[in-house]
């Protein structure tokens, strides 16, 4: 019994002292204060990025075109398309979009499985999962403009 006397009193004490204490105030800073200010940081997302030119910058417009003239002669430079092969993962032809798995596409972008969007949608026609294919890719438009099935 006076073990049980023992656990009720400690019990009690630890219940008397998680009352007294109060969490103090959240500052204005924290996200979860009611009248915390908007994140400065705006998180950028490269799921649709290309190629490092079609990352946004936090620079002004107006400093990137003063900045950067020697970067418009090496885009006037660069392929307007580009080929690729690699393994049909999904269609979705009613969004006019394809997943391939395909291998590094030399100067453009490295091996992964990624979505395309296609132009036109008759392209996906006759395609299905595991198909292998060689693509084009309007680097302009960020397109598949030419799917042919390989053997």
């Amino acid at each position: 019994m006076g073990s049980l006397k023992y656990s009720l009193l400690l019990s009690s004490w630890l219940l008397a002292g998680c009352a007294a204490y109060d969490l103090p105030p959240l500052a204005t800073s924290h996200p979860a204060h009611t009248e915390a200010t908007a994140s400065q940081e705006s998180f950028i997302s490269r799921t649709l990025a290309y190629t490092r030119a079609d990352m946004p910058s936090r620079q002004p417009a107006m400093a990137q075109a003063v900045g950067h003239e020697g970067q418009a002669g090496a885009a006037a430079a660069a392929p307007q398309t580009v080929e690729g092969e690699g393994k049909v993962v999904a269609t979705v032809p009613s969004s006019s979009q394809i997943v391939v798995e395909h291998g590094e596409i030399k100067g453009f972008m490295e091996a992964m499985t990624m979505g395309y969007r296609t132009e036109p949608s008759s392209l996906l026609e006759g395609l299905k999962f595991g198909d292998k294919i060689r693509f084009t890719i309007d680097v302009a438009n960020k397109a598949i403009v030419k799917i042919e099935k390989l053997k």
